[in-house]
């Protein structure tokens, strides 16, 4: 279809949520989102609801042509009257990421720390952008998700992202561009070869559009069919999880029900439900398969990047791929109402004058505090025996890979407590005595 101020009108009309505060329009200094920016400037002063719009672009930094991008977009935000503020970025291409990726994962940091809540970002990412993202997605092999490309519109930090112009194709675009006498900045890495995208833009896509005309508004179309096709994936996956969730976990019981292709699509589900990136596919089948085939007795867990599968009884559990372990040893004062900070998330360790407890007449001034190193023992009640640490963890149900984060309390070298959940009977006092408790506050989940 053409592209028009009019045209945009209906887009954002069908497409932007009632509860939008304000519109936000990322400029490159391109021709896209400058055309993009124009056609919101020729709705008027109040554009579309009455809402304020700005505009903002981010400096990446990369390259010589950054101060004409920059100069570009202040001369159009000047001519057009729109507010306009610049966003600097540092790309950290290290970790094996390609410098595409790094430099899109820092536009968009960037882009979500300046976007304030209620906001709604607009980019000019149009049908040929969408059937690029499809064939690249295509050809990396990846599922219905990765292939259902750019939603138009998303819920996103705080706001939302919409493409108005998905539908739009780029000849349409530029036409549109000509007849306003928008001016704007060429990108060299957009010709750059190097780079996936600009080859299959440079080499690629002429060949496709001639053989078959009007290909990215066919395969813009196929993106949002594969897009319905993973929603009904998606409600599908909901569906199981309710079914197999025990509490924050999943059963195994539950998931062995299963037949395999629910089982992978629940699992994938629900970790990107816990804000994780799921691994691969192959990956995600062999955690499928060591999950579903443990013995009862066994541990198995399953690491990708900064996450990790975990199994302890009948239960799943997505954790950190390192688990949490207390560092160093700290000194923790005797005395009612003193504190100690154990650090990472784990919580504080507080006195506590009470009926029972510790004996304070026997403990010295100061205690340290240690984390498990294995063959520990402790007698937790006075008629009973000692037990080891270990045994008393798998009485009660503590996770495994939590059992490090335990803060051992010793005195001297004698352990007399671990955390609030034992005391060692030989260091208490009588019962109904005035004694010491030690409460863990803010404890991380343990069982």
């Amino acid at each position: 279809m053409s592209f028009s101020a009019a045209a945009l009108r209906a887009v954002l009309t069908a497409h932007a949520p009632l509860a939008t505060t304000g519109l936000v329009v990322a400029i490159s200094g391109g021709a896209d989102s400058a055309c993009l920016l124009t056609a919101l400037a020729q709705l008027g002063s109040a554009p579309f609801r009455n809402l304020p719009v700005r505009a903002v672009h981010v400096d990446h930094g990369l390259q010589p042509a950054a101060a004409d991008f920059r100069r570009a977009c202040v001369d159009l935000c000047r001519r057009l009257g729109v507010p306009f503020n610049v966003v600097a970025v540092t790309v950290d291409s290290s970790g094996g990421v390609s410098i595409e990726a790094a430099a899109r994962t820092a536009r968009y940091q960037g882009l979500a720390q300046n976007l304030k809540p209620g906001e709604c970002l607009l980019t000019a990412h149009h049908a040929e952008d969408q059937a690029e993202t499809l064939l690249l997605q295509l050809l990396r092999g990846a599922g219905l998700k990765g292939m259902s490309a750019m939603p138009i519109c998303r819920a996103w930090s705080g706001g939302w992202h919409l493409r108005p112009l998905l539908s739009v194709a780029s000849r349409d675009l530029r036409k549109f561009g000509a007849d306003a006498g928008v001016a704007a900045v060429a990108d060299p890495m957009n010709l750059d070869l190097r780079f996936d995208r600009a080859y299959l833009r440079e080499r690629l896509w002429p060949l496709i559009e001639k053989r078959w005309p009007g290909a990215a508004i066919t395969l813009s179309r196929t993106a949002r069919h594969v897009a319905d096709a993973q929603e009904l994936l998606n409600q599908s996956a909901a569906l199981a999880v309710q079914k197999v969730r025990d509490g924050t976990t999943l059963s195994v019981t539950g998931l062995r029900a299963l037949c395999e292709t629910e089982q992978l699509n629940a699992l994938r589900y629900w970790i990107t439900a816990n804000a994780a990136a799921p691994p691969s596919s192959a990956r995600l089948r062999e955690a499928l398969r060591q999950i579903i085939a443990a013995d009862p007795d066994h541990l198995p867990a399953i690491v990708w990047g900064e996450h990790a599968l975990r199994r302890y009884r009948d239960r799943l559990f997505l954790t950190t791929a390192s688990p949490p372990c207390l560092d160093e040893k700290r000194e923790w004062v005797v005395a009612s109402g003193t504190n100690l900070d154990l650090g990472c998330n784990f919580g504080t360790l507080r006195w506590s004058a009470q009926i029972g407890g510790l004996d304070g007449d026997r403990l010295p001034a100061t205690l340290s505090v240690r984390r498990r190193r294995g063959g520990e023992t402790l007698k937790p009640q006075r008629r009973a025996r000692t037990q080891s640490l270990q045994h008393l963890c798998q009485s009660l149900g503590v996770l495994p890979w939590m059992r490090d984060a335990l803060p051992l309390l010793y005195a001297g070298d004698e352990l007399i407590a671990v955390g609030d959940l034992w005391l060692d009977a030989r260091w208490c006092v009588a019962a109904g005595a005035p004694g010491f408790g030690c409460v863990w506050q803010d404890a991380p989940i343990l069982v």
